[in-house]
C-alpha cells in the first residue's frame, strides 16, 4: 500500500476543518489538524491528531489545554494561515480568550470546543491527544468548513 493510494481512499471522507489554538497568551499557537472527533459523552472527550512533527503544538501540551475552533465555511483564508508552519500566525486574525482555558478563539468560528488535554497516545507519526471538554459552544452562523478529496469546501 502507498501513502499516495491511502491519502486518496481516505481523501473521499470529508473531515472539519479545526484550528486548534493554545499556548501562553504572549506567543500564542495555532495548527490545523486533519483530524478531530467526539470520543464519549461520560466524561465529554473529543480527540485531535497533531503530527508529532508540528512545531505548534509543543507549546500548547506544554499548557496543557486547547480550544478547537471549527472553522465557519467562510474561514478558508485562516484555515490556510494555520496550515502553515512558522510565522505569526494570529497577525491581524481577531480573537478573544476562550472562557475556560483562556486559549486563543477565533472570531466567526462554526463551533469551539474548550479542552483540558486528558491523555496522550503516541500513534504512528502523528498524536492522538484526548480532551476534556470543559465548556463549548455553537457560533452565532450555520455552515461549516470541510476538507474533501485535497480541497476545501463550504458545508452549509
Amino acid at each position: 500500500m502507498s501513502s499516495a493510494n491511502f491519502r486518496s481512499v481516505l481523501g473521499r471522507l470529508p473531515t472539519g476543518v479545526v484550528v486548534v489554538t493554545g499556548g501562553v497568551p504572549e506567543t500564542p499557537s495555532g495548527l490545523v489538524v486533519g483530524s478531530f472527533m467526539s470520543v464519549s459523552l461520560d466524561p465529554p472527550l473529543v480527540a485531535v491528531c497533531p503530527a508529532k512533527t508540528s512545531t505548534s503544538w509543543p507549546a500548547i501540551e506544554a499548557q496543557g489545554e486547547f480550544c478547537a475552533n471549527v472553522l465557519h465555511h467562510s474561514q478558508s483564508d485562516l484555515a490556510r494561515t494555520f496550515a502553515k508552519s512558522g510565522g505569526d500566525k494570529f497577525a491581524g486574525v481577531p480573537t478573544r480568550r476562550s472562557p475556560a482555558t483562556g486559549s486563543p478563539l477565533l472570531e466567526g468560528v462554526a463551533a469551539w470546543i474548550d479542552c483540558r488535554i486528558h491523555q496522550t497516545i503516541e500513534a504512528g507519526d502523528h498524536l492522538l491527544v484526548l480532551g476534556e471538554v470543559l465548556e463549548l459552544a455553537a457560533g452565532d452562523e450555520d455552515g461549516a468548513l470541510v476538507f474533501h478529496a485535497g480541497s476545501l469546501k463550504a458545508l452549509d
